[in-house]
């Protein structure tokens, strides 16, 4: 690494870019610029690490130019602090100086970095929402596929139709909520759609910052699915609810399941755990949801698998540790937690 750049924004900002990080490891959320420079000279942990790693986004195009924005999708490494690894951040630039030099955004730029280490391709849903939302931010029109959706959601086409429906158009749609019709369209269509369609949209409005009447009506279906034993129709209201203005009726949602005879589900314990994990920095929630998964039996790695993924937030990991020598535990969670240490 040269003695020049220190850092990821360094580069960027000695490249002429200007440029913008997101995180795509849990929900696909902005992180401020001073926060990111802390993040990256290890003065603080990264605050949503996914197995071990930082999941970024970088957006960056050149100050002078009116071209296409550029877009790295990079996983660090990050130690038991959930700090990240800086030697793994070095090799990476000092791999970018190698091919680009100091030109980021030039023709030649494209294609260079495809084999590099640190390089990853986000899944089809999580690349769709953040297309989305990057012409949104862009103030780009949407993709082709979002009138057709749009159409599909106003009803006129039949819910039952949706084999035509792309991806991209329902990320579209989602992530434009707030659009003309688009909220009250779906709030009218949500109870009548497939749960070939339910799942992919549940995994795009999980980035978005639903409304609360949007939210009322959710967690109304929720409580009906909850009562129905239907545990995909409740991880879809959970997952397009995590992120939501209304969080109290998110975490209401939440403590429902927790005393509900569906609270040891797998699918269930993996989705609060995954998408509504800022409610477990709530210290009795957190202990009711870890005991729940102490209890349930099928399989055997969830508990131990949970618990390391919520220890490494690092909102939630003081209570996790708290919960390690808390005395009112039931047996069966002491002796999940023993097992964690034997």
């Amino acid at each position: 690494m040269t003695e020049q750049i220190a850092t990821l924004g360094q580069l960027l900002d000695g490249a002429g870019t200007n440029w913008r990080v997101f995180d795509i490891g849990r929900h696909i959320t902005k992180l401020d610029k001073k926060q990111f420079l802390a993040i990256e000279q290890a003065q603080i942990p990264y605050p949503f690490p996914l197995a071990g790693h930082a999941w970024l986004a970088i957006q960056f195009w050149d100050r002078k130019a009116s071209s296409e924005p550029y877009v790295w999708f990079l996983k660090f490494p990050v130690d038991e602090q959930s700090k990240l690894v800086c030697a793994s951040r070095d090799h990476f630039a000092n791999m970018v100086i190698e091919a680009l030099g100091n030109d980021l955004t030039g023709a030649h730029a494209d294609g260079k970095l495809d084999n590099n280490p640190y390089v990853f391709t986000p899944n089809a849903n999580k690349l769709a929402a953040f297309n989305a939302l990057l012409k949104v931010l862009l103030k780009q029109p949407a993709s082709q596929y979002y009138e057709y959706t749009q159409l599909y959601f106003s009803g006129k086409l039949g819910f039952e139709n949706w084999q035509s429906v792309a991806i991209q158009g329902i990320a579209d749609f989602a992530l434009r909520l707030n659009d003309g019709k688009n909220q009250a369209a779906l709030q009218q269509a949500w109870e009548h759609l497939p749960a070939d369609v339910l799942q992919p949209l549940s995994a795009m409005l999980e980035h978005v910052e639903i409304p609360p009447a949007f939210s009322e009506q959710l967690l109304s279906y929720a409580q009906h699915a909850i009562a129905q034993k239907d545990t995909l129709a409740l991880c879809c209201a959970l997952r397009a609810m995590s992120k939501a203005q209304a969080q109290t009726l998110t975490a209401q949602l939440v403590d429902s399941i927790l005393q509900s005879d569906i609270s040891t589900e797998s699918d269930v314990l993996l989705t609060i755990a995954g998408r509504c994990f800022n409610l477990l920095t709530d210290a009795e929630r957190l202990h009711i949801f870890m005991d729940n998964c102490a209890h349930h039996q099928e399989i055997a790695e969830l508990f131990p698998s949970i618990f390391a993924d919520l220890v490494a937030i690092p909102s939630v990991r003081p209570h996790l540790l708290g919960l390690l020598r808390k005395e009112n535990r039931s047996e069966t969670l002491a002796r999940a937690i023993g097992r964690l240490f034997s």
